[in-house]
Parts: C-alpha cells; structure tokens; sequence
C-alpha cells in the first residue's frame, strides 16, 4: 500500500515518500508537535527553531536562564533522529576544543585528526559569550561553509547542520560581547520568554517523575529533513519579492538612528528564512508578509544603533525596525 503523509513505520519515524505540499505539511508539522510535548506554550519559539533548520540557518537564543532554551534544541535533535553535541562555552575553552585538534599516533608514525564537538548534526553553544573571541571564531568557518580547516586539511561536517547558541543578556560580567562577524553568521535571534501560568503548572506535574525528552521518539529521519530543505529551497521568490527583501535591507543602511545596517547575508538570509515561513503556511511563494513578519528576528541583532539614538526610547533598533517597514513601499501584484 502507497504510504501516506500521516503513516508511521513501529520505530516512530515517519516513511520516505515523494515530497509534495501535503507530504512538507505532515511532516513539519510532526516535528513541531514531538517538540511542543517539551516546550509547551512556545510555538513562536519552535518554529523559529525550524525555520533556521530549513533554511539552512542558525539560531541564537538570548534569554535569561531556565527558561528552556538547551531544551528547546535537544527536542529539536530528538525528533529528527540528529546527532547532537552540547559545548559548554567557559573561559578557558580552545578553539581545538570546538573544532578538533592533529594528534600524533606513535605507532602509526603519522598524525590523526581527533574531531572537536562541532561535527554534529545539531551544536549547542551554551552561553557562548562565556568564551573568549578566539574560541568564538573557531565557529565562523563551520557556521558560514559546513566545515573546518585544521592544519590545512578540510573536513566536512554533517548535514543537516544548525548551531543553536545560547547566552544571557543581562548576566555580563565575564562574558565577551559576540563581534558584528559572529552575529551575522546567526540567521535569527530569538528570546523565549518567560511560560504562562498554566504552561508553567503543567511542567512542575510532568516533570515530577520523568524527564519529558526521554519520551520523545524521532518522527522524522535526517535524510527526510535534507527533502524538506530542498522542498523549501525550491519556493518561488518574485522579482519584485527579491527587490523588497533588498529595499528593506538598504533602508538599515541609511537610517540615521542606525549605526550599521544590515549585510548582504542578511538580505540571503532574510529570503532563506521567507521561503520556509511560506512553505510552512502551505504556499508555494513568497509574499511581501513573510519578509515583514520575519524581519525583526533576521535583522535586530545585527544592527548598531547610532549615538544618541536611545533618547528616543529604550528600544532603538526596534523602532527603526518598525519605522522601515512603515516607510518601505510594498510590491503590488500587478492587475491580470
């Protein structure tokens, strides 16, 4: 019998089929609801998580602590069958720590390269402006190419592949702030935020007697997640869409309460992350909405408001954001 989107095999995983519409719905969606058994009330949250994966991003989290951020991640590995490798940035982590380090073998009389946590499916990088920029960058290369160079040898990293960092906004003694070149390699910033009354309730009863990730079971393989990719991929973006997405990414550049504005790669990104969004929506194509709604969590983090742009409220990128959107002209479809 023809497998459909909604079948399951005994081992949780849902079958390979022809990947349409209706099979990028189910299958989306499955992952979405293995993670809400761990994140409950945080469906922005998880599905700016999915996004980054889809869209081939990655996704740093800023938040205060316990609030479910390494959670998040490690549901997301879960239920995608992904390897997953949790770096716990501190002050004296090496750069070979994270990307492996050349190790001489006296029997074989040669060097071997030892693999560094990075070489995984899904990297937690836990309070990452814990460690010093050194380490920090030795995630530039695998975050912008998939790989790493050590001693002048390539080596590929596993796909798909998503960093997910996390850090703490007001916690800053001890931590060094990430530079403009780290902060564009993250396709989206998120916060979690803080759980409803009710959300937070239900926690403390299922987390009495049993850790909820030790429930969740792969609903998807990571060869079935490199077929949503391509699905996304292949999302048609308009002339005038891909002109909007540039409109709006000039206008940070000229915005006198912005310092920097943002980089061609956010432009990239911003049209990466839209074609998902669509995807997820059950369309084929993007829309000007997909671009507006994202354009916060693709472009905050990487803006520097300009001097004294904070007399006029507390949150200047956020307004200038606003602002942008407000004053870019929308493409209008023309009339058939």
């Amino acid at each position: 019998m023809e497998a459909t989107p909604s079948m399951t095999t005994s081992t949780g995983y849902a079958p390979q089929t022809a990947m349409n519409a209706e099979v990028f719905a189910a299958q989306t969606g499955a992952i979405l609801a293995s993670i809400a058994e761990v994140i409950d009330g945080k469906a922005d949250a998880l599905r700016s998580a999915l996004v980054c994966l889809l869209a081939e991003g990655h996704l740093l989290i800023e938040d205060v602590p316990g609030v479910g951020k390494t959670m998040l991640a490690r549901a997301l590995a879960a239920s995608i069958d992904a390897s997953v490798r949790r770096i716990q940035f501190t002050p004296d982590l090496l750069p070979g720590d994270v990307t492996g380090v050349s190790v001489f073998n006296p029997v074989a009389r040669e060097f071997e390269f030892k693999r560094g946590a990075i070489f995984a499916n899904l990297v937690i990088a836990d309070e990452i402006n814990r460690s010093s920029p050194k380490t920090q960058s030795a995630l530039l290369e695998a975050m912008e190419e998939g790989q790493v160079t050590v001693d002048g040898e390539t080596h590929y990293l596993p796909e798909p592949f998503l960093v997910v960092a996390t850090q703490n906004p007001f916690e800053m003694e001890g931590t060094y702030a990430l530079p403009e070149a780290q902060r564009d390699r993250f396709m989206m910033r998120i916060s979690m935020g803080y759980p409803d009354a009710a959300a937070e309730a239900l926690m403390l009863r299922q987390r009495d007697t049993i850790n909820p990730l030790e429930r969740i079971r792969p609903v998807l393989k990571t060869a079935d997640v490199q077929a949503l990719i391509a699905w996304a991929r292949a999302v048609h973006v308009a002339p005038v869409i891909e002109q909007y997405a540039v409109a709006l990414a000039q206008a940070t550049r000229t915005d006198a309460n912005l310092h920097l504005g943002a980089s061609p790669r956010a432009t990239l990104q911003l049209v990466r992350a839209a074609k998902v969004s669509a995807a997820l929506d059950g369309r084929d194509y993007v829309i000007p909405d997909d671009l507006t709604a994202l354009l916060p969590a693709v472009f905050a983090h990487r803006l520097i408001p300009a001097r004294g742009a904070h007399r006029a409220g507390a949150r200047p990128i956020d307004a200038a954001i606003a602002h942008i959107i407000e004053r870019t002209p929308v493409p209008v479809a023309p009339r058939a």
